[in-house]
């Protein structure tokens, strides 16, 4: 719903209070990757009462049609805007993903399992170094060595234990087992 059919001191008191909201968005946004203009956007599209175009963007946030263009791409990217359709528009509409914790899920989750397959290889690949290193030590080798060499390998295997137990949080939050050990918080209306 627009606000034109408000008071304008109503219409200045919801602005008001809509900018702080999309001011904190948008320097929250770093988190994800996003510049604070790109966070902007996402807090304009979150209050906007209907999808919205690249043009009504710009003339909205006083922004080029191409940086508004490379900020949509990054939030389409991103999963926290979607491309949607209208009868009769030829041009492509935007809004918000209102799911935070999807959106949450989506971008974490495909960060990190990059990151724990990555390193897990990278781990495995050490241990069996270092298992044969130490493998084809003699009875004569220097137990300094056999030392540093044994307390890498525990370093490495800690680390593998690490990214293991990653892997299954990454789990728990596609599946959405995460909410049954932390709940989705309830929308409690204020009165």
């Amino acid at each position: 719903m627009g606000l034109d059919h408000l008071q304008e001191e109503q219409q200045a008191t919801v602005l008001r209070i809509r900018k702080r909201v999309i001011e904190a968005i948008g320097r929250n946004m770093d988190l994800y990757g996003v510049t604070l203009s790109t966070g902007h956007l996402y807090g304009l599209l979150f209050f906007a009462d209907k999808p919205m175009t690249l043009d009504d963007m710009g003339r909205e946030m006083e922004m080029s049609k191409t940086s508004m263009s490379t900020g949509v791409r990054t939030l389409l990217d991103l999963k926290m805007v979607n491309k949607v359709w209208s009868k009769g528009s030829r041009k492509d509409l935007y809004e918000v993903e209102y799911d935070w914790h999807q959106t949450f899920t989506d971008y974490f989750a495909i960060k990190w399992r990059k990151a724990v397959e990555s390193n897990l290889q990278i781990l495995r690949k050490s241990i069996e170094e270092l298992n044969r290193l130490l493998e084809d030590l003699d009875e004569q080798a220097d137990a300094e060595l056999i030392h540093i060499l044994m307390e890498d390998k525990h370093k490495v295997l800690q680390a593998e234990a690490y990214y293991k137990w990653l892997d299954r949080l990454i789990d728990t939050m596609e599946d959405e087992e995460i909410y049954k050990l932390v709940p989705k918080e309830e929308i409690k209306e204020h009165s």
